[in-house]
Parts: structure tokens; C-alpha cells; sequence
């Protein structure tokens, strides 16, 4: 028996040095560390609002940089563990999502210097760590890979650029949802900061544009050797194909100026419905060569998630609340 149990462990080196290592991992909890830095940030943020703007605000950043440093210590980790790229299933797909926009909105928080990088990095930090949670299932988050997602070469070139393409375009939704609250919430008007915010909205889209259609290339690629056909009209392609399209209409609606600053981020806030669609929407359905991402689970998480987004579009493009008490008051004075 004792031979056999050797000969067992010379066979699987590797899988034995990483269950050893899997257990410590689980119990440091990095992405559960992460979720409070996420949280803290943004309450330290918020308390900057209303108390001693630029120390804390600069304390915000510094406790967001902190949770991206266990957030990416724990991705490496995973990596390190599978042995493969970051994204290997729907749950390590939202971790890296979070991961890709927390790193682009602390790059936005460095050029613009305005607490909202670090307000909409924050947010989508923890948002998408919390959808990761509601995604562990029975709990192997570490599960045996599909045969077609069996090559290191597609999964670090089709799917983690694809999914700095969905982490872009949700970005780009979560600042103009910033801007609608913003817009109606704040007590005066700041054209510098909507300029800015504006600005960043764009900047994203072209990103986002840039990494969904490449990635959906690379798929297309990886389907003719995987599949034998470039393209199949499968669901989970179309939602990729819808992401890259409507990424470039709204460029397109920009450049021809048939939407301005309101009209931009409401079609920003829409994105966030294609993706989350595109993303877990037709993974319900239960059909296509996708199965590897099947789910049955999100459909009112999904829909509460689409009806606050169309809420947010409608802020986006109705005339400020604020403008609206200020004639009362004028009325009333008068």
C-alpha cells in the first residue's frame, strides 16, 4: 500500500504541492480582506465630502491602493495554484472583471485627481468580489477544466483580453451612473468636474472598444481550431459581438453628434446592461457549445440589476432635481 501511495505522489507532484497550498489560501480569505479595503475606501472617500477634502481624500486612495495589492495578491495566488490565466471560470471571471477596473480607476484617480476614480473603482471592486461570492456554488472555485478551455494560450489571449473588454465597458457605466447621481444630487453645478468625468467616460469606451473587439477576434480564432467554424451564432458570441457593437455606436453617436454629455452617458449606463447580458444573461439559456458557463440562478439578480441601470439612464437625461427645487424657491421668495 505504501508503494502504491508513492507511486501515486510521483504521478502528481504538482497536484499534491498545491493542495498543500490551497488550504492557507482559503483561510487567508484575500478576496473577503479585499472586499472590506473596498468598503473602507469608499466610506473614507465619502467622509472627505463632508469633512477635510484633501487629506482624507488622499487616505481613500491610499486605502483603495491597498485593497488592489490583496486583491492582486490573491489573483497571483489562484494563478499560481491552477496554474493557468486568471480567468478559468464565471467566478474567477468576476474577480479579474473587479481586478482590471479598480486598476483603471486608480490610473483615472491619478490623472484627474477627483476622488471619482476611486469612488467607481471602489464600488466596482467590491461589487464584483460580492458577485464572485454569490458564484462559489458548492464551494470548489478551483474545479476541473473543461476539455475546450484546456489550452493556457486561449485563456491568455481570447478570454482575459475579452474580459478587460466587459471590465472597461461596466467602468465606463459605473462613472456616468456617478454623473447621474451626481447631477442631481450635488448642491451646485461643477462644469470642471463633469468635464472631467465626461472625459473619463470616453477615454474608457475607446478602451473598452479596443480590448472586446480583439478579444472577440482572438474567440473567433480559437472556434476554428476548437470547433472547426470562425463563427457559429452561438449565445455567448453574440453577446460579445453586442458588447463590441455598441461600444462602437456610441463612439460613432459621439463623433456624428447625435448624443452630447447627457446622451453619452446614458448610452455608458446602457452598457452596463448589454454586459451584464452578454456576460451572464445567456448563460441561462441553456443552449449553445458555451456549457462550461451555464447558470440558472441570476435571473431577478439580473433583472433587479437591468431596471436600477434603466433608472439611472432616465437621471442621466431628465433635467436636475436640483434646478427643480431652486424655481420653487425663487417662486416662493417672489
Amino acid at each position: 500500500m505504501a508503494e502504491l501511495v508513492a507511486i501515486d505522489r510521483e504521478a502528481q507532484p504538482q497536484a499534491v504541492r498545491h493542495a498543500a497550498w490551497e488550504a492557507p489560501f482559503n483561510r487567508a480569505q484575500p478576496f473577503y480582506l479585499g472586499m472590506i479595503l473596498y468598503v473602507l475606501a469608499a466610506l473614507v472617500l465619502f467622509a472627505s465630502w463632508l469633512w477635510k477634502p484633501l487629506p482624507l481624500q488622499r487616505a481613500a486612495f491610499g486605502v483603495l491602493a491597498a485593497g488592489a495589492v490583496v486583491h492582486t495578491a490573491g489573483l497571483a495566488a489562484r494563478m499560481a495554484l491552477q496554474g493557468r490565466p486568471p480567468v478559468t471560470n464565471l467566478y474567477s471571471s468576476a474577480i479579474f472583471v473587479g481586478w482590471c477596473a479598480v486598476l483603471v480607476g486608480i490610473v483615472l484617480e491619478r490623472l484627474y485627481r477627483r476622488g471619482f476614480g476611486t469612488a467607481v473603482a471602489a464600488a466596482c471592486g467590491f461589487v464584483s468580489l460580492i458577485i464572485a461570492h454569490h458564484l462559489t456554488g458548492d464551494g470548489d472555485t478551483m474545479e476541473m477544466m473543461r476539455a475546450v478551455l484546456d489550452s493556457n494560450i486561449w485563456l491568455a489571449t481570447h478570454v482575459v483580453t475579452i474580459t478587460i473588454g466587459y471590465s472597461g465597458t461596466f467602468l465606463a457605466g459605473m462613472l456616468a451612473a456617478g454623473y447621474a447621481l451626481r447631477r442631481h444630487l450635488a448642491p451646485r453645478a461643477d462644469p470642471a468636474t463633469t468635464r472631467s468625468l465626461v472625459s473619463m467616460v470616453y477615454g474608457v469606451i475607446c478602451f473598452s472598444l479596443f480590448f472586446s473587439f480583439v478579444g472577440t477576434v482572438l474567440g473567433g480564432i480559437w472556434a476554428d481550431q476548437s470547433w472547426g467554424r470562425f463563427w457559429g451564432w452561438d449565445p455567448k458570441e453574440n453577446g460579445a459581438l453586442l458588447i463590441v457593437l455598441w461600444n462602437a455606436i456610441i463612439l460613432h453617436a459621439r463623433w456624428g453628434g447625435y448624443v452630447r454629455e447627457r446622451g453619452l452617458m446614458a448610452m455608458a449606463v446602457f452598457g452596463n446592461v448589454v454586459t451584464s447580458v452578454s456576460w451572464f444573461g445567456v448563460n441561462m439559456l441553456g443552449i449553445g457549445l458555451h456549457s462550461y458557463g451555464f447558470m440558472e440562478k441570476a435571473f431577478w439578480p439580473l433583472s433587479t440589476f437591468i431596471a436600477s441601470q434603466l433608472v439611472l439612464m432616465t437621471l442621466c437625461l431628465v433635467p436636475p432635481l436640483r434646478s427643480h427645487a431652486s424655481a420653487k424657491l425663487t417662486s416662493a421668495r417672489s
